[in-house]
């Protein structure tokens, strides 16, 4: 558990991301999170340390232009975005299921305009380098994306890794997939029933999110089981990175429990 009370105002901080660095689990086809240390203590009484990666790894934020050509860059996107009231909906999913709109609905807290919406399966129980984690995972439905855009939701995320589901991605059969190769069979086989035909979209939900401007967040996890079905306040934000196309965060849930805190003025005095 990862919980943080600040002792002079009570605020209770949880944690929402999984952890990163190296060996962290990787998109299938993507390659692996390299760090190397440049100096190190033993020689040179300091340590420093060299990264490379995609963005797109571990608990991270998508800006439109990931997937909507001409839009937003991580840096465009504004700060309110990233912290501000939410809600943590906990709508448990199994292998290969699809969050609907009917799901949304009926979850509570009840969603409200220019919430941040955190969606949870209970798929962050299973993070890890597997077929299972990546290949079976539940994702949202097209409508029900629609419906937190109409909604008025300014952030979305979701404790998979991917806001769609994994046949409706490249690891199906789309865009020069299967990355995952056995996937589209095991679909069929196992459920009887056509990838193809139950899945004809590219990334459906996550486009049309990015397309209405709704930045989204992949692979939410930590310790979010202990904010489940609540209110809270969230704190997401990325690098200003001016073309970024993603961007690894530190998520975390803020309550309140004694209703005391309030944030300063800012006018001095």
């Amino acid at each position: 558990m990862v919980e943080c009370i600040e002792p002079e105002t009570g605020l209770r901080f949880v944690e929402l991301s999984h952890e990163w660095g190296h060996g962290v689990p990787v998109w299938p086809g993507d390659a692996e999170v390299q760090i190397v240390r440049g100096v190190n203590h033993a020689r040179d009484g300091v340590m420093s340390q060299k990264i490379v990666t995609n963005m797109h790894v571990s608990t991270h934020v998508n800006a439109p232009i990931h997937l909507i050509q001409g839009s937003a860059f991580v840096g465009d996107l504004p700060i309110y975005r990233f912290f501000g009231s939410g809600v943590v909906l906990s709508i448990r999913k199994g292998r290969w299921d699809l969050v609907t709109a009917a799901d949304l609905e009926q979850a509570r807290p009840g969603v409200q305009k220019g919430d941040i919406v955190l969606i949870v399966t209970g798929w962050h129980e299973k993070f890890s380098d597997s077929q299972e984690y990546f290949g079976e995972a539940p994702g949202l439905a097209k409508e029900a994306a629609k419906w937190l855009v109409d909604k008025g939701a300014i952030l979305v995320g979701i404790d998979t890794p991917a806001i769609d589901h994994p046949l409706a991605t490249s690891l199906g059969l789309h865009r020069g997939g299967p990355l995952m190769k056995r996937l589209p069979k095991k679909y069929q086989d196992e459920t009887g029933r056509d990838p193809k035909v139950d899945f004809p979209e590219w990334n459906p939900a996550h486009r049309l999110l990015l397309a209405a401007g709704v930045p989204t967040i992949e692979n939410v996890g930590g310790d979010i089981g202990q904010v489940l079905n609540t209110r809270c306040t969230i704190h997401a934000a990325p690098w200003r990175w001016t073309d970024g196309d993603a961007c690894t965060v530190r998520l975390m849930a803020l309550t309140d429990p004694s209703g005391r805190y309030r944030i300063e003025t800012g006018t001095g005095g």
